[in-house]
This record gives C-alpha cells, sequence and structure tokens, in this order.
C-alpha cells in the first residue's frame, strides 16, 4: 500500500499579526491601569510613591514593607501552595494596617481588586504596619 503524505501550508496575514499584539499590548497597559490606580492610592495613604503602584513585582515588594513583613516573603510567593497562605497573610495585614478587620481581610482576599478600590476611596487611614504591631504574650503577673 502506497500512503501519501499531504502537506498542509497555513500563512498568516501580517496586519492580522500586527492586530493581534496591538490588541495584547492595549490589553495589557488596561490591566496595569486598572490595578496600578488602586494600589498606587493605597501606597499614597501609605506614605509612598503613587508610581510604585504602576511597577509589577516591584509594588509587591513596597506592599510587604507596607504591611512590615520582610523583603524575602517576596520569594515565598514563588512557591506551590505556600503562596497562597503568604498572600492571605499580607491581606490580613493590609486590612489591619488600616485599621480594618477580619470581614474586610476576607473582602480582600475574595475580591482583591474590588477591596482594592475600596481601601484606595474609603476614609480609613494609614496607621503603620500591622505585622510589626503584632500583639505580644502579656508578662505573667505574680
Amino acid at each position: 500500500m502506497l500512503t501519501l503524505l499531504s502537506q498542509t501550508t497555513t500563512t498568516v496575514d501580517p496586519a492580522a499579526a500586527a492586530g493581534a499584539l496591538v490588541g495584547s499590548l492595549i490589553s495589557i497597559v488596561i490591566a496595569l491601569v486598572v490595578v496600578g490606580l488602586p494600589v498606587g492610592g493605597i501606597f499614597v495613604k501609605a506614605g509612598e510613591d503613587r508610581w510604585k503602584g504602576f511597577v509589577p513585582l516591584y509594588n509587591t515588594l513596597v506592599l510587604l514593607k507596607i504591611v512590615g513583613r520582610p523583603w524575602w516573603w517576596f520569594l515565598l510567593l514563588f512557591v506551590p501552595v505556600v503562596n497562597v497562605v503568604v498572600m492571605i497573610l499580607l491581606m490580613n495585614d493590609l486590612s489591619r494596617s488600616f485599621g480594618h478587620g477580619t470581614g474586610f481581610t476576607v473582602g480582600l482576599v475574595l475580591l482583591t481588586i474590588v477591596f482594592y478600590y475600596v481601601l484606595w476611596l474609603d476614609s480609613s487611614t494609614y496607621r503603620g504596619p500591622a505585622a510589626l504591631a503584632a500583639p505580644t504574650a502579656a508578662p505573667a503577673q505574680a
């Protein structure tokens, strides 16, 4: 038996490729603005520069500083499963740093971008790094 091999040639229209590239870039810019606005606003409330909220990865380092966690926690965000726990702790610290409670932390964890906007636009003020002000055990009384 003779098997015939067929070849298919596909061509991509350069205009379509350029359009896809431009569309992707526009989507990335929109995402950076949508996330950068509230993060930058939160940073301003905490005494940092607004532009830091628009720089991916660096904004996470600034967030760690704001909530009082060490810089090396950034590395933990690249470890599967551990990153989820670290983000929950960071959202809790962020919530407490602005005087909010557990309910706000749940909102930050489940609807992060929405609660970033709430935190930016509400009247709460930055009270300092919550992680550094964690309660310690009371000394035993005699």
